[in-house]
């Protein structure tokens, strides 16, 4: 299938302001983009790109003083199908874990594991190792938390998310990346686009954060907010939290005045 996916962000600032923004789609679905993307910002400002230390595509620039608005659109290709679900999947003890992934396994800003250690293991400790174990936390931090837009907090951590339950799609996966991290299984945090392909009834947004999970030599995709295998994700950024891959980074206050993203089906033509 084809996925149309962009978005239309518009900041103001008070004085110009450096910013660096992740809102390409990562370079490992470069292969899949059919109609390649297309952006500008209004007023018109010069853009450069670069790859940060997680491989993520990464614009800098500098918002004028005022409004500026970033629109970009591109189309990608897609299996269709649903995310992938290995339950035979095992963890790997620490020494056959690979060095690249061993930072996976650290606290970091937001999922602090020395305040959430011995929860951890107190909660899950005890469940055979391996995807069920994973899937043993997804559903807990499902149930834990209450979502609510309303109730969102950029400054949240993975601790306050566990006592204050409650919290946005950042907040679960967060939480369930702490869990695993405790636990010794590596975990990252990914945000991207999500539509509403294959479900019901969906939040009027279409980006949102999940966690890919370190198994048997491979990432898999698990989806804590959610909690059930979804069509169409659409993988923008990686890292170790949210802080690693903020939408927009600025160096300077500003206001976020508008902010619009789409995700949905287009035919073959």
């Amino acid at each position: 299938m084809l996925i149309r996916y962009g978005y239309e962000i518009t900041l103001t600032c008070q004085q110009p302001t450096a910013l660096v923004c992740l809102l390409s789609v990562h370079e490992d679905r470069a292969a899949d983009i059919k109609v390649p993307e297309t952006t500008f910002t209004t007023p018109e400002v010069p853009v450069s790109t670069y790859h940060d230390l997680f491989g993520n595509r990464c614009q800098r620039l500098v918002a004028p003083a005022g409004d500026l608005t970033m629109w970009g659109d591109a189309t990608i290709w897609d299996s269709g199908k649903l995310d992938r679900v290995a339950s035979g999947a095992r963890e790997l003890s620490v020494p056959e874990l690979p060095d690249d992934s061993l930072v996976y396994l650290m606290g970091s800003r937001y999922c602090e594991t020395d305040r959430l250690s011995q929860i951890a293991w107190d909660l899950f400790g005890t469940i055979p190792p391996g995807w069920g174990r994973v899937q043993a936390i997804c559903d807990f931090v499902h149930n834990h938390i209450r979502f609510d837009y309303m109730q969102a907090r950029s400054t949240r951590t993975a601790f306050e998310t566990f006592n204050e339950r409650v919290g946005v799609c950042r907040d679960f996966a967060h939480l369930a990346v702490t869990f695993c991290r405790c636990l010794n299984i590596p975990a990252r945090y990914v945000n991207g686009h999500l539509g509403d392909i294959g479900v019901p009834v969906v939040d009027p947004m279409d980006f949102s954060a999940w966690i890919e999970v370190f198994l048997d030599g491979e990432w898999h995709t698990f989806d804590p907010r959610n909690n059930v295998p979804r069509i169409g994700r659409i993988v923008v950024a990686r890292g170790r939290d949210a802080t690693d891959i903020p939408l927009v980074n600025s160096f300077g206050p500003h206001v976020l005045k508008g902010f619009r993203v789409w995700t949905y089906e287009v035919s073959g033509e």
